[in-house]
């Protein structure tokens, strides 16, 4: 504790939610986007993957629907069932903006941390 502080508090940490707006106010593209992208991507599934999230199927078809439509790309493609069952996979351009989107949240997560230890490092033992 700094002297004169007698409140013992967890070390505050910078934290910030990070998004891809249109011109339009809406976003595209963002964290949520991007797990479901990344979660798909390991369970080779939607719905295996909604599931994981904890979202409905519906409301994961129609953000990733929303979102090719945004960004004017196709982010996935579905195989329906059969004996063996259907899958999901990214298109090599959804691989593309799954693996563009970790490189920017990364390079926004350390200038954020670096700004964050400059401005309160001083008020922060």
């Amino acid at each position: 504790m700094k002297p004169g502080n007698d409140v013992a508090t967890n070390r505050p940490r910078p934290d910030f939610r990070l998004w891809l707006a249109g011109d339009d106010e809406s976003s595209p593209f963002g964290y949520g986007r991007w797990r479901l992208l990344q979660t798909i991507e390991r369970e080779g599934s939607l719905r295996g993957a909604a599931g994981c999230l904890g979202i409905s199927y519906r409301k994961a078809w129609g953000d990733l629907k929303a979102t090719e439509r945004a960004l004017g790309v196709k982010l996935i493609e579905s195989r329906r069932g059969g004996p063996a069952g259907g899958d999901t996979r990214l298109t090599p351009v959804g691989r593309a903006w799954l693996r563009a989107y970790e490189v920017f949240r990364s390079r926004v997560a350390r200038a954020v941390s670096r700004a964050f230890d400059a401005s309160f490092r001083d008020l922060i033992a």
